[in-house]
């Protein structure tokens, strides 16, 4: 039997033997070092660290971020954000180098968009595994079949586990209006903005909960998709609040991979499974709403 796969088994058995009310997730932070638009005054380093202390105040272990190595050049000095996430003692994956979709791409794109990243990882990686990889725009099931295929396979040939999302509320789409409200100095759209966030997150925490029930009578360990945005560091305390008061524990990726029902969408060397129903509860009425605030 292959060795993620037993893993999982015994993660899963003792899942079974220890039954918790506690939902588990892992949170992930995409587009390191540099996401979306900053408010005025504020730098790449200054999210980081926002978004790190809020990390470490809630007891948050082991979070990924993925890189796209092609924004250190396009934002020189930002490779400061990659170094103050592995001080933090947080691990870092790959993003692809220009975050293009697998869809968009052949397939020797596809490998450059890797192998470019590796050094950048290679470097600051420790002894933390670097082998995890977030398609871009979570684009893998869109791609056509022998596209897809490919890249399970050159992944699964490099020793690579692709970090699945199975949570999201589309925390990006709140960033550039944030930076614009700021420098309008917008109070009552910043709360607005504020509301719709946290609101945005209980859908979505209610609405994976019904999905998942359905699909699986339980509730398998989320991940969930964030990115290093002004605004998500801005609201990170707050999120986390939330999610504690929803029974939810903290877990590291690698925990959440492991679980069976898990672990199909995130081993290369498994048949592909359709991506997860994710409860993106930011409905488009919402997402327009927000997107038109301050502009």
């Amino acid at each position: 039997m292959r060795p993620f796969l037993l893993a999982a088994l015994s993660i899963g058995a003792a899942l079974l033997a220890g039954p918790s009310s506690a939902r588990d997730i892992a949170f992930t932070f995409d587009d390191l070092p540099a996401h979306s638009t900053l408010p005025p005054g504020v730098t790449r380093l200054q999210v980081a660290q926002g978004v790190i202390a809020a990390l470490k105040d809630a007891g948050v272990p082991s979070v990924y971020g993925f890189i796209n190595g092609a924004l250190l050049e396009r934002e020189p000095g930002t490779d400061a954000v990659l170094k103050a996430w592995r001080d933090a003692g947080f691990p870092l994956g790959n993003h692809g180098w220009a975050h293009l979709g697998l869809s968009k791409i052949d397939e020797a794109t596809f490998e450059s968009e890797l192998t470019r990243n590796e050094p950048i990882l290679q470097n600051l990686a420790g002894g933390t595994d670097w082998h995890w990889f977030r398609f871009p725009f979570l684009d893998e099931a869109y791609a056509d079949p022998a596209r897809r295929a490919a890249s399970r396979a050159w992944l699964a040939a490099h020793g690579y586990k692709i970090a699945a999302v199975t949570a999201s509320f589309a925390d990006y789409a709140f960033n550039e209006p944030y930076a614009r409200c700021v420098a309008k100095d917008d109070h009552a759209a910043i709360r607005e903005l504020e509301q719709a966030y946290l609101d945005a997150a209980a859908d979505s925490i209610r609405l994976s909960e019904q999905v998942e029930k359905a699909q699986f009578g339980h509730t398998p360990p989320d991940i969930l998709l964030m990115h290093i945005g002004a605004f998500d560091a801005h609201m990170l305390p707050r999120l986390l609040a939330l999610y504690k008061d929803a029974g939810f524990r903290f877990v590291p990726l690698d925990q959440a991979a492991l679980d069976l029902d898990n672990v199909g969408l995130v081993d290369p060397r498994l048949p592909p499974l359709p991506g997860r129903t994710m409860g993106d509860a930011a409905s488009n009425a919402r997402l327009a709403h927000i997107g038109a605030l301050c502009a």
